[in-house]
């Protein structure tokens, strides 16, 4: 397997697929770097390097106790982007990874970095709060804590139909609800407060390369006004894109449709 060591020495597992321009892709909760396979195979073949990593706690990277956090996220996207010395390298990051993205660019800047492309992103901030008067109550997300140490196969399985909004096949559903079976349940259950908790304001001032952000305009999980909405209306260099009818998972719903924006966005 293809491992680098982390800032704290954490291995962390990575797939590199491809020769071209690097494109690096930070992958949602609870899920891996394997929800990114059909995409990087598509970018592979169309003459770039893709390029993603199971986070710390998920799929076949080590799984420590502590350290479930986004400067620590974002640190290990440092890590692995000097690991395997790449320049120009474009970030894209998925509903939690979305947040490690744009930590990455407040604490390390940009020179490494073309651009940007954030899909269903946790960008400004979740959980309501007096900067974020239309998040979700933090009660939503003690209950979704609860219910996952209660009984974590259940949950999951009822999560995927609400992620994919019943648009995909069986065998997706199984197929991602194995993937979030693989991870650490003490990274699953703290990673619910980081993505939840964590503020991002701040971070998104400080972008100043193109970024595209994509959502589903039936996103269930994570409504579309709430993040990417505001997220776009907080950076100046940023292009929105809606997919109609998309729900959460649209990586998966609306695959063809994300493939040709994503190729249009890197060839700009």
């Amino acid at each position: 397997m293809s491992i680098f060591k982390s800032k704290d020495k954490c291995n962390l597992y990575y797939k590199d697929w491809g020769q071209g321009q690097p494109v690096l892709f930070s992958h949602g909760w609870p899920l891996s770097s394997d929800m990114w396979d059909c995409q990087m195979y598509y970018l592979a073949n169309f003459g770039y390097r893709a390029i993603a990593f199971d986070r710390r706690g998920f799929g076949r990277s080590e799984k420590p106790w502590t350290t479930y956090n986004y400067d620590t996220f974002s640190d290990d996207i440092h890590y692995l982007i000097e690991h395997l010395n790449l320049n120009n390298v474009t970030l894209v990051g998925f509903s939690m990874g979305a947040g490690d993205v744009t930590r990455y660019i407040s604490k390390y800047g940009t020179d490494k970095v073309k651009k940007i492309v954030l899909l269903g992103t946790i960008t400004p901030m979740v959980i309501k709060s007096k900067e974020n008067p239309n998040g979700i109550e933090k009660s939503m997300f003690d209950t979704i804590k609860e219910e996952i140490l209660k009984d974590r196969a259940q949950f999951f399985k009822e999560f995927m139909k609400m992620f994919f909004s019943n648009m995909v096949s069986e065998g997706i559903m199984i197929y991602a609800l194995n993937i979030a079976l693989s991870a650490s349940l003490k990274a699953t259950i703290d990673c619910v407060t980081s993505f939840s908790e964590t503020n991002f304001y701040s971070d998104l001032t400080k972008i100043n390369i193109p970024i595209l952000i994509i959502h589903g305009s039936n996103d269930q999980i994570l409504p579309f006004q709430f993040t990417s909405g505001l997220t776009h209306n907080l950076v100046y260099s940023s292009k929105l894109k809606l997919y109609e009818n998309g729900p959460h998972g649209f990586i998966f719903t609306h695959q063809n449709q994300l493939q040709k924006d994503l190729i249009s966005f890197l060839n700009e």
